[in-house]
């Protein structure tokens, strides 16, 4: 089975619209690589989190900010597909 993308997010600072976007991209470039992407608004104040399979890749209380949309990418096909480029949004991988 193909894993789930998850972006917990605190709807009372606004951030439905962050997470939707993320949500977007997320599935635009990993459309074949995962299940989909949940949306899950969160009781936690504050709270702003990306995780695969119930493993966190981002936590912005724990970064002390929101990731950018590249280091997501990243950071998402480090879990879910290793071997895929992603193009322009490549990181230049040391060897």
């Amino acid at each position: 089975m193909k894993p789930t993308v998850t972006i917990e997010y605190c709807p009372k600072c606004n951030w439905m619209m962050r997470a939707a976007y993320m949500a977007q991209e997320l599935l635009t470039t990993f459309t074949d690589d995962v299940y989909g992407v949940t949306l899950h608004p969160s009781d936690t104040s504050g709270k702003f989190t990306i995780s695969v399979n119930d493993m966190v890749l981002f936590d912005r209380k724990e970064q002390g900010r929101f990731p950018e949309i590249k280091e997501l990418k990243q950071l998402v096909r480090d879990k879910v597909n290793p071997d895929k480029s992603l193009g322009h949004s490549e990181k230049e991988r040391q060897e």
